[in-house]
């Protein structure tokens, strides 16, 4: 897999009887190399950050379980490509994780336009992230969605910056019902810096 390629195709995809071989130790591996790329915040909020690898495996695991075949993948690849980091840019699913169904309620009810309001800091310079457009994240009773998709866009010199590895980079929100933020740790920058061409 190339990390310059930014589109998933059917040919990275391994067919779906060695697929199914392979997958107990495909997703083991998953496991490690998501790692370092998953950044809690707060008490409920974690950062998921995708790369061309989290989204192929994603797309081979939801052709695996829902048996679709290519109808399917046409779907799969709509919904999952635009999740792939396009080399300037960091991608992430970000998850409210509240177990208890009226606590989660409570608290998505109070935190609508969360998706605006969150950013990465590097050094002194602020990245606002851009939410997907795929659907509105926030309904209009102003209920935010406990799953969004958003895209942390850089220019060269915030990527190079980035990439020195000697610069302080933060991951934050800024929401009046919901205000963290938290450094990324080495391993964490690093990994990211892989999204980078």
């Amino acid at each position: 897999m190339s990390k310059e390629k930014k589109q998933i195709e059917k040919k990275d995809l391994l067919p779906s009887d060695i697929y199914a071989k392979s997958r107990k130790q495909i997703r083991k591996d998953l496991v490690e190399f998501k790692k370092d790329r998953r950044i809690a915040l707060g008490p409920y909020a974690t950062f998921y950050f995708e790369s061309f690898e989290t989204m192929v495996a994603q797309v081979q695991e939801m052709l695996h379980i829902e048996k679709g075949g290519d109808e399917q993948l046409k779907d799969e690849l709509i919904a999952y490509n635009p999740l792939v980091p396009n080399g300037k840019e960091l991608t992430a699913t970000l998850m409210f994780e509240i177990d208890n169904p009226i606590s989660r309620a409570t608290f998505l009810g109070k935190v609508g336009g969360i998706e605006e309001k969150i950013f990465m800091k590097i050094k002194d310079e602020i990245v606002k992230a851009v939410p997907e457009n795929d659907v509105d994240r926030t309904s209009a009773e102003g209920k935010a969605s406990s799953v969004q998709f958003i895209h942390f866009k850089f220019n060269d010199v915030q990527i190079n910056k980035f990439k020195s590895g000697n610069t302080s980079i933060e991951i934050g929100i800024d929401h009046k019902e919901y205000a963290h933020t938290t450094k990324l740790t080495e391993d964490n920058v690093k990994s990211l810096t892989a999204d980078f061409i």
